[in-house]
C-alpha cells in the first residue's frame, strides 16, 4: 500500500480509503448491513494497508432524514485492536443542522455511536452555497473551532455537493480547514469543483480527498462498447476501475481516493492496485487512451451546460446547471441500473422548488447563458426523461 502525507499533517495515510456507504447488505435494505460479509470486507483492507474509513450520520439508513447503521458498524468492525489502526472520517450532516445546539448533539450522539473520544478527520457535509450560508449565520465556525479545542475532532473538513467552483473556492477562504473532499475522476474535470477546484484547494494548503472515482461504479459497468474497446485495444492489461483510479493518483495534489467496495473481489483488486501507483507514473500513451475514452462520453451529452452558472439564481428556484447536469448523466450512461440510479440522485439531492418541473418558462435565464441554449425547452425535456 502506498501513502501520501496531507500539506498540513504530518500523519501518513493510504492513499485508498474505505467508503462506508455501499457495504454489503441483506435483502437489499439498506440499513440492514450484512455485517458478517461487511466486516471481512474492511478488516482485509486494513490487514492489507488500508488506514482511512470514510463514514457519515446518515449511511446505511432508511434516507438522509436520520442516523444510519454505518456508524455503530464502524465501531463493531474497530474492536479488537482495529481502531488503533486506522483514522476514522464521519461528516456533520449539514441538512439537518437548525440550530447551534443540533451541532453540539449530534457530533456527541457520533462520538457515542463510533465509541470514541475523538473523530480524526470530520467533515462538513453535502455543502452547498445555502447549506454553508445557514451553518455560518448558526455558528458553525465557532462549532469548529470548539470541536478542534476539545479534542473531539482532530482535523476540520467539507465535502462539497454545488455545481459552481466559485462557491468552492469561496468556502476554502472562509474556514481555517484542513481538507476538502471532492467529487473527481477523468470524466468530471468540470463538474462541481473539478481540476480548478481541486487546484485552488492545493494551492490553499489543504489535504484533498477525492469521492466518486469510478462514479458510482458508472465509469466500470455502464460505459458504452466504443468506450471500452479503446481500453481493450490498449497495450496495457488493465480493468476499466484500474484506468480510472491510476488517472486520479497520477495527480500529485490528490491525497487519498474513496472507494465504497462492497464484494471482496473489488477490495483485493483495489488495493492491489494501490500497491503501486505513484504520482505522474501514466505515460502519454496511457493519458492519450484516457482521453479518447472521455471524448466518447462527452459525444453523449445532450444539453452543452458548463455550469457557468450564468442563468442563476432562476426566479422561481430552478437549479438550472444542476438539472442540465442529471439530465447529461442520464444519456452518458445509458444502462437500465445507470439510468435508475440518476433519477434516485436527482430527486434525492433536488428538491421540488429546484427541480424543473418549477420552471414558469420566463425566459430571463436565456438572456444571461452565453452557449445559447433555449433553456426552457430544455427544461421541459429534463422532466419528461427524469420523471418517476
Amino acid at each position: 500500500m502506498f501513502y501520501r502525507k496531507m500539506p498540513n499533517m504530518d500523519e501518513e495515510l493510504s492513499i485508498l480509503g474505505f467508503g462506508m456507504m455501499r457495504l454489503p447488505i441483506i435483502d437489499n435494505d439498506t440499513s440492514q448491513i450484512d455485517e458478517k460479509k461487511a466486516t471481512e470486507l474492511v478488516r482485509y483492507a486494513i490487514d492489507n494497508g488500508l488506514n482511512y474509513l470514510d463514514t457519515a450520520y446518515p449511511y446505511h439508513g432508511k434516507g438522509f432524514s436520520g442516523a444510519g447503521a454505518s456508524e455503530p458498524f464502524t465501531a463493531k468492525v474497530l474492536k479488537d485492536g482495529y481502531r488503533e489502526k486506522v483514522k476514522i472520517a464521519t461528516k456533520l450532516p449539514s441538512w439537518l443542522i437548525k440550530s447551534r445546539e443540533d451541532m453540539d448533539r449530534i457530533l456527541n450522539e457520533q462520538l457515542d455511536r463510533l465509541e470514541t473520544d475523538s473523530i480524526d478527520f470530520y467533515l462538513i457535509h453535502a455543502l452547498n452555497k445555502d447549506h454553508w450560508a445557514n451553518l455560518t449565520s448558526l455558528g458553525v465556525k465557532d462549532f469548529m473551532d470548539k470541536a478542534l479545542e476539545d479534542g473531539k475532532i482532530k482535523y476540520a473538513g467539507f465535502s462539497f455537493h454545488d455545481g459552481r467552483v466559485e462557491v468552492f473556492k469561496n468556502i476554502v477562504d472562509d474556514y481555517h480547514w484542513s481538507f476538502c473532499q471532492i467529487q473527481y475522476n477523468y470524466l468530471d474535470e468540470e463538474y462541481q469543483a473539478g481540476k480548478e477546484g481541486l487546484d485552488y484547494a492545493a494551492e490553499k494548503g489543504l489535504g484533498i480527498i477525492v469521492m466518486e472515482p469510478l462514479r458510482g461504479g458508472g465509469l466500470v459497468n455502464n460505459l458504452p462498447e466504443a468506450a471500452s474497446k479503446i481500453f481493450l485495444e490498449s497495450d496495457e492489461n488493465r480493468t476499466k476501475a484500474e484506468w480510472a483510479l491510476r488517472w486520479i493518483w497520477n495527480h500529485k495534489d490528490v491525497s487519498l481516493i474513496l472507494s465504497g467496495m462492497s464484494t471482496m473481489d473489488q477490495v483485493i483488486e483495489n488495493v492491489k492496485i494501490a500497491g503501486d501507483a505513484e504520482i505522474d507514473s501514466m505515460n502519454k500513451e496511457e493519458l492519450d487512451t484516457i482521453d479518447k475514452v472521455k471524448t466518447i462520453l462527452k459525444e453523449k451529452i445532450k444539453v452543452d451546460c458548463t455550469s457557468c452558472s450564468y442563468c442563476m439564481p432562476c426566479p422561481t428556484g430552478v437549479d438550472i446547471p444542476a438539472n442540465f447536469t442529471r439530465f447529461n448523466e442520464y444519456h452518458i450512461f445509458n444502462s437500465e441500473e445507470a439510468r435508475k440510479s440518476t433519477k434516485e440522485l436527482y430527486f434525492r439531492f433536488l428538491s421540488e422548488e429546484k427541480q424543473a418541473v418549477s420552471c414558469i418558462e420566463c425566459g430571463e435565464c436565456e438572456s444571461h447563458c452565453p452557449q445559447n441554449i433555449p433553456i426552457p425547452e430544455k427544461l421541459k425535456l429534463v422532466t419528461e426523461t427524469l420523471s418517476i
